[in-house]
């Protein structure tokens, strides 16, 4: 069984969607939902550097491109039930849930850019509120690192699993941890993002994005959608535009996401683009799991086989 997953924020890198925009319709299809959202994405994904594409209003709409364009360059996109080529189940990092609902067909793309681009908008401005951060514990155990986190007045904002957490909170109480890591963890690494996603930080966030739900029609997921605030698989449309507003100050708890995928008889599992970040987390957490990261168009011939092998 054969897992398609979408990464959060943090993964972009300068020029990475360049490559992309040389196959056949990319450029159109980044160009119209650039129009669409008022956003020039081909810009920012080719030519922009790595401060302007660490703005949250940037980097989110950047990232939901780059999955769907690097799933409809696989070839079997819009995925439809037992369609050759559909992945078992389709699951997304924060903001890489938006990129899985498209791939679940709960959105469509214009609507998936459109959703995505007034979240970046809303957290942005949230995370303008008070200065705020985030950074990744490497190594530790869980339990220990968690009510470390809450002694210092951080949030354990994505527990990632394979030894991962990552706290959320303000500046001084992240320089605090920096000087004082719980027992265990090797390292404290700040990340690429301009807030404290997936925490109470994030609130006034909330009810923006549940107008703009509002306005979204949303179908009920045509594969396995499984969702980040605890793992479980969603069958309602519905029910996964409820949560994808929640989560934005919600924790994400990607460790339970790979336990379902475990219970669903996972073998094999392909990060669409910007990938690397969750293929290193199951290759840690899923051993015997295959795993494969889109990272450039150099990356679709081994993800069609594997996909094949899967089918």
């Amino acid at each position: 069984m054969l897992v398609l997953v979408a990464p959060g924020q943090g993964a972009q890198t300068p020029g990475f969607l360049t490559p992309w925009l040389e196959l056949p319709g990319a450029a159109d299809r980044l160009g119209a939902w650039s129009d669409a959202i008022g956003l020039d994405l081909a810009h920012y994904g080719t030519q922009a550097d790595a401060d302007a594409i660490r703005d949250t209003a940037v980097a989110q709409p950047l990232l939901v491109a780059a999955g769907i364009l690097s799933a409809t360059a696989l070839g079997a996109y819009p995925f439809s039930a037992d369609a050759a080529g559909t992945p078992g189940a389709v699951a997304g990092h924060s903001v890489g849930e938006i990129t899985a609902a498209a791939f679940a067909g709960v959105l469509d793309d214009t609507a998936a850019l459109t959703l995505v681009r007034k979240r970046g908008l809303a957290m942005a401005e949230a995370a303008a509120i008070t200065e705020t951060g985030m950074s990744a514990l490497l190594g530790g155990d869980p339990e220990v690192s968690v009510a470390h986190l809450e002694k210092l007045g951080l949030t354990p904002a994505n527990v990632n699993g394979a030894g991962q957490i990552v706290a959320a909170g303000t500046m001084e109480q992240l320089a605090a941890l920096n000087e004082d890591k719980p027992e265990g963890v090797r390292k404290v690494v700040p990340l690429k993002v301009a807030g404290a996603f997936h925490t109470h930080h994030m609130g006034p966030a909330v009810d923006k994005l549940a107008e703009a739900a509002k306005e979204l029609v949303a179908g009920d997921p045509k594969v396995t959608y499984v969702s980040n605030k605890d793992g479980k698989a969603v069958s309602t449309g519905a029910e996964v535009l409820e949560r994808l507003v929640g989560q934005v100050a919600n924790p994400v708890r990607w460790d339970l996401c790979m336990e379902t995928f475990k219970e669903l008889g996972v073998t094999a599992l392909i990060e669409a683009c910007p990938g690397g970040t969750l293929t290193g987390l199951a290759k840690r957490a899923l051993p015997g799991v295959q795993t494969l990261a889109l990272k450039t168009p150099d990356d679709l011939d081994a993800a069609r086989e594997l996909i094949a092998a899967h089918a």
